[in-house]
């Protein structure tokens, strides 16, 4: 399970609408029938129109300043393993999205008029989406990147001597761009992957966006404060405030767990992301005490993500981290070659 808040910029300035943002979140729906589309909904209502949206999020803005977010955006990407347990993806997504809301309420260490942030205060609208394409930052892509470099140099190479601006061997540089083709390390259906190009395999994620007020429009809601607990004097009176961002992570584990009844290896959960970042040795020994094919599985997990899983990690722990990794490589690779799982 990966899970993204970010809130939504251009440039330096904070987004003033959210029109841009709903825009692209309907881009799945062009050319399709009615019947086929996939719409926004909240955690009442189905078939809310993007226009609505637009005018919910909008609308609910009350005192907020130009450099402060209107609204955030949480991207939340099942992996394949997980979305195997669905049964039907679109309405089963919606059903989890409902239960994670009630999650990220709860996650709130703020109190609205004397109580607790259940998922009543807060107005967001989500939308399911099937395909993905490749970014520039997918380690496929960049460890393709070489390869597309080189690709582009010839490419334009041969562009000159057809234009008469240099002269060469056509044939043979159409040859040498073939053979880098089939060479690049990551490929999909037979071609070199690329920036843009669509994904394999099951695709479906959640795009939710959510207002930064309250649905009263009266309290401001932001996930990301970093006053974890904290408490602060308002209008003469001590409240709690700030986002308990490792609340929110764990417990959207625990409620998909729950709720498709999914077994979670511990490769794939946010306590082992956590052990990584802060000591790898940790992170690695833990994997090694796994039971052979739970050992099998978190291997090739990893395999699948592209070593290392966290993004960002800081080179010197990225280093350690792959160190003992070549350590532990060879009983890891027993440990699969004994399993019976079919990945």
């Amino acid at each position: 399970m990966y899970i993204n808040i970010t809130p939504q910029k251009l440039g330096t300035n904070y987004s003033q609408s959210s029109a841009d943002f709903v825009d692209y979140l309907e881009k799945e729906n062009e050319g399709l029938e009615k019947e086929e589309m996939e719409h926004f909904f909240n955690q009442y209502g189905d078939e809310i129109s993007a226009k609505e949206v637009v005018k919910e999020i909008d609308g609910n803005t009350a005192k907020l300043k130009k450099k402060e977010p209107k609204f955030y955006s949480i991207t939340v990407s099942p992996s394949k393993y997980e979305l195997r347990k669905l049964e039907n993806n679109s309405e089963d997504l919606k059903r989890y999205t409902r239960e994670l809301m009630k999650d990220y309420a709860a996650s709130f260490n703020r109190e609205i008029n004397g109580r607790k942030v259940t998922v009543d205060d807060i107005k967001y609208f989500a939308k399911i989406e099937h395909q993905r394409t490749f970014k520039g930052t997918d380690f496929q892509v960049r460890e393709n990147q070489p390869f597309a470099t080189k690709i582009l140099e010839l490419k334009q190479e041969v562009r000159r001597i057809q234009q008469g601006q240099a002269t060469g061997n056509i044939d043979r540089l159409k040859l040498t761009i073939g053979k880098l083709e089939k060479e690049a390390p990551h490929q999909l259906n037979g071609k070199r992957i690329v920036q843009g190009m669509k994904k394999h395999g099951n695709q479906s994620h959640i795009h939710i966006i959510v207002s930064r007020k309250d649905a009263s429009n009266s309290f401001s809601l932001s996930p990301g404060s970093k006053h974890k607990a904290s408490e602060v004097e308002m209008h003469g009176k001590k409240v709690k405030r700030g986002f308990n961002r490792d609340q929110f992570f764990e417990r959207a584990e625990k409620t998909f767990d729950k709720t498709f009844g999914y077994q979670r290896n511990y490769a794939e959960t946010y306590k082992a992301k956590k052990d990584f970042m802060k000591n790898p040795k940790l992170y690695f020994a833990a994997l090694m005490k796994l039971p052979a094919n739970e050992k099998a599985l978190a291997f090739k997990i990893m395999g699948k993500s592209g070593i290392p899983l966290i993004p960002n990690i800081p080179t010197s722990k990225a280093q350690l981290a792959l160190r003992v990794f070549k350590r532990l490589r060879k009983g890891a690779e027993i440990a699969v070659k004994s399993s019976s799982i079919g990945i």
